[in-house]
């Protein structure tokens, strides 16, 4: 298998989403602690604590392949961490900035579901052990959920205002 094309990239992907989770782990604490609104800082705390069981689950698979777990750097992710450092910095605390925390976050899940997605196709093509694509398959619900749970804060619901409406100061 270790000379088949898609699987060398499936490893390169799967070392990629090591670093990738890694870099998410070490940046949310800073957007925990800029949040305003408990709903936020609760959404991004349980997430931090999603995102270290997403380590342990890909931990988890290169442990089934009888692989080292390493990372490949994920640029990709650095450019979107530094484009939501960015978004956020001299924001006062506010709906405002909670507003710029969830844009930010939002790029964030939309890069990991991509890649989460991506990983399962090519682990069920490979045919690799059915635990695999179970275990990317949970952390791709995960991030899909955590994409949703952030846009119901922007937006609010019957009970409660959305983020972005306080914002636009409506």
């Amino acid at each position: 298998m270790k000379n088949n094309e898609l699987f060398n990239l499936f490893m390169d992907e799967l070392k990629d989403m090591l670093s990738t989770e890694n870099q998410i782990i070490a940046a949310l604490p800073k957007m925990i602690k800029l949040a305003s609104i408990n709903e936020l800082k609760e959404a991004l705390t349980n997430h931090l604590e999603e995102t270290k069981g997403q380590v342990t689950r890909l931990k988890t698979i290169f442990s089934i392949l009888g692989e080292k777990p390493t990372e490949i750097t994920c640029e990709g992710m650095q450019g979107i961490l530094a484009e939501g450092d960015e978004i956020v910095k001299g924001k006062t605390k506010s709906s405002l900035l909670d507003a710029a925390i969830i844009s930010a976050a939002q790029k964030v899940e939309h890069y990991e579901i991509a890649s989460y997605g991506t990983l399962r196709s090519f682990a069920k093509q490979l045919e690799l052990d059915s635990e695999i694509a179970k275990l990317l398959q949970a952390s791709l619900d995960e991030e899909g959920a955590a994409d949703k749970k952030l846009t119901k804060i922007a937006d609010g619901s019957f009970f409660t205002t959305g983020v972005n409406k306080v914002a636009a100061g409506k």
